[in-house]
């Protein structure tokens, strides 16, 4: 991000100083657009559900701003060895994701590649007084995550073909659900700061949200939710390329508590696709937001807080209940 030229514009009211998850830019005092891209290499041999874990994954860091998206683009390569039908699928499973989503398919532009790969831009509005950065979270704030752990070590396992069927359904199921059902409710709180937890893995995203904001967090080893057999396959060593290089690119500012297992870490640095959103609130807050959350069937958690400790640090230790129990 440091070589990135930068050019100064006082409508850019979010753009990449704080590695945040889109862009926004002022149009009006009371409208702003948000503007995201993402696209990647399937990781199921089915098109249709390639196509809608990409799109879910596009249009995630748009509800991870407090936004709305609105309209999409897609972004193809297709590998002139597959059928285009193959291509077909992956496209329709993209455009019914952004259905479900409410959001327009505009239309959109592909290659021809050696490999298949996909995804979207997506624009999206938000008020411009509601935005929700990774540099809005505040000491004394509970952090909320709305989707297990696990995708990258679980399609690991997959593609080494050890994967129990029911554990990859479960990984394919969560990395489909969009988070707008969580964005939904989560606009009706006092959400201070967050992000989304794709690539740089639980322990990537939380550091760049403490290094961004200017707190330290604290994470709770035993509060963090993980898909089924992600232990089993990260102490087995099926662990994706993309956790290694997260671990040593953030492992400097994290501490993590020896009683933690190895397996766990390698899962809280393991790089996630179409990840669950990672909010800040007030205490008080959060108690009730999880209260709705969970009506909504939205599976999250408390997974820790925020102090002002070591700016941009992150702690992970097993903390003990007001009953004395470990969680």
């Amino acid at each position: 991000m440091a070589n990135l030229p930068k050019h100064a514009n006082a409508r850019v009211l979010v753009g990449i100083e704080t590695s945040d998850d889109a862009g926004v830019y002022l149009l009006r005092d009371d409208l702003a657009i948000v503007q995201t891209v993402d696209f990647f290499s399937p990781l199921t041999d089915d098109p249709y559900m390639f196509g809608q874990i990409a799109a879910a994954n596009s249009l995630s860091d748009i509800y991870a701003m407090g936004a709305k998206p609105l309209t999409a683009l897609n972004i193809a390569c297709y590998a002139s060895c597959v059928p285009l039908s193959v291509m077909g699928e992956v496209l329709r499973g993209g455009a019914d994701k952004a259905a479900e989503a409410g959001v327009a398919l505009l239309g959109g532009h592909t290659v021809e590649n050696a490999d298949i790969k996909y995804g979207l831009a997506v624009t999206g509005v938000v008020d411009p007084n509601k935005i929700i950065k990774n540099s809005g979270a505040r000491a004394g704030d509970s952090l909320i995550l709305t989707k297990p752990l696990g995708t990258g070590i679980v399609t690991t396992a997959y593609k080494a073909g050890m994967a129990d069927v029911v554990h990859l359904q479960a990984a394919l199921n969560t990395m489909t659900e969009l988070n707008k059902t969580a964005a939904e409710v989560f606009a009706t709180f006092d959400v201070h700061g967050g992000t989304d937890i794709t690539g740089f893995g639980m322990l990537g995203h939380t550091v760049e949200v403490a290094r961004a904001s200017g707190i330290e967090i604290v994470l709770s080893a035993g509060e963090i939710p993980l898909l089924p057999g992600t232990l089993e396959y990260a102490a087995m060593g099926l662990i994706p390329a993309g956790a290694y290089r997260n671990a040593e690119h953030f492992a400097s500012c994290v501490s993590i508590d020896g009683a933690v297992p190895e397996a766990l870490t390698d899962a809280l640095y393991d790089p996630q696709t179409s990840g669950g959103l990672l909010f800040s609130l007030p205490p008080q807050d959060a108690e009730q937001a999880l209260r709705a959350l969970k009506q909504a069937g939205v599976p999250a958690v408390k997974v820790g807080y925020c102090r002002a400790g070591s700016p941009g640090r992150v702690d992970v230790k097993y903390l003990t209940d007001a009953r004395g129990k470990r969680t």
